[in-house]
């Protein structure tokens, strides 16, 4: 497939809920955009998510993406199954590299970019059960789905700081049993930070996991120790991976993670870059990305004329 020859107001990359949602508000504001979408949103993991307004009893992530598309392609076909693999910027726009599906190669030109790539959730090495957040039989979002773990047993699988501190959320919001699993891993942690353990009574397993069983397509017990322990709940908290290598490639300034720095208008450093999402420093919630994706398109569209004052030749 040859070069596009046409310069769109706005790429947009990734087709979770932020990317959606910026293609929604492109939509209804007449701008000529494009979304290319891998398939890999992490909000396909949710089985059910509880605290998205309007949804009383709850969405799961693969409904709630259905939803998103149906609703953007009342306003005509606008998404691309494929892989964003390079950025280049020039004075007045960006020329992105695709790959399609069908294994043809492209080159998209707009005046702006929305990354909307996420994240991945870090899995647990758990003995022959691969991609158990993925499958959904670890879960990874307390914010999402806590209030429907409240006073049950729960384990939260991590090590290091983070996993602390998502242990003592569980422990001070919804159950006072709560389980730290290192999974083998030492957690060195100070006096202070023990003694958080303590406070909140959070007991802690440092033995690799031997063993589980699984019943009815759900881990109903791990063996440590010689021992066996059962749950009603596991959590991850081993942290994401950021996917913003494009960004990164441009020079947009991030965090130590990896996720992006945005300004008040979810512009990176990097100008008429912008992204939305879980790719954005902060707190990684669907409703959070989609309010990133209000700000950035209404700022694209108010500020990309034909020509901007930006732009050259512009006033």
């Amino acid at each position: 497939m040859g070069a596009r020859k046409d310069i769109l107001d706005c790429l947009i990359v990734g087709g979770g809920p932020a990317g959606l949602t910026t293609g929604l508000y492109l939509a209804r504001f007449k701008r000529r955009f494009l979304i290319v979408d891998s398939g890999t949103p992490r909000a396909a993991w949710i089985p059910t998510s509880h605290n998205i307004p309007m949804f009383a009893d709850g969405i799961s992530g693969p409904d709630l993406l259905s939803r998103a598309r149906a609703n953007l392609e009342q306003y005509g076909k606008c998404i691309i199954p494929g892989r964003v693999t390079g950025l280049h910027k020039q004075p007045d726009r960006f020329i992105a590299m695709v790959e399609y599906d069908d294994g043809s190669a492209d080159q998209i030109t707009a005046r702006r970019i929305v990354l909307a790539t996420g994240a991945v959730d870090v899995e647990p090495d758990l003995p022959n059960v691969p991609h158990a957040v993925q499958r959904g039989l670890v879960r990874y979002c307390p914010i999402c789905d806590g209030y429907e773990s409240r006073d049950q047993k729960i384990a939260v699988i991590a090590y290091g700081a983070h996993g602390l501190g998502e242990a003592v959320f569980i422990a001070r919001t919804y159950s006072r049993d709560v389980t730290l699993l290192t999974l083998g891993q030492p957690l060195e942690l100070n006096a202070e930070q023990r003694g958080r353990l303590d406070e909140h009574g959070i007991k802690m397993v440092e033995t690799p996991v031997e063993s589980l069983d699984m019943e009815n397509d759900r881990i109903a017990a791990l063996h440590f120790g010689g021992k066996e322990h059962r749950f009603d709940v596991l959590y991850s908290a081993l942290g994401l991976k950021y996917r913003s290598d494009l960004a990164l490639s441009l020079g947009a300034d991030c965090d130590s993670s990896g996720s992006l720095i945005v300004d008040s208008h979810c512009q990176t450093s990097v100008k008429g870059l912008y992204a939305a999402g879980d790719i954005v420093r902060g707190l990684d919630q669907i409703v959070v990305g989609m309010s990133h994706a209000a700000h950035a398109a209404t700022h694209i569209h108010n500020n990309c004329e034909l020509p901007t004052e930006d732009e050259p030749g512009g006033a």
